[in-house]
């Protein structure tokens, strides 16, 4: 039982540290939700001139 603590401990320390070190973002991550983001916007714009286009025929 003794042995086993501070294994647990270390192991909670190792958890804490490794998901501290997954929260913090790069330039490389915050240029790439930027990429993201614009292509979701071009996305939308597609389909809404699509969609005009489609409402056009229409008539």
């Amino acid at each position: 039982m003794k042995t086993t603590q501070p294994l647990a401990i270390v192991a909670a320390f190792a958890l804490a540290f490794s998901l501290a070190a997954c929260q913090k973002e790069g330039p490389m991550e915050r240029a790439g939700k930027k990429i993201d983001n614009a292509a979701e916007k071009v996305g939308d714009k597609v389909e809404q001139a699509g969609d005009k286009v489609k409402d056009a025929t229409r008539k």
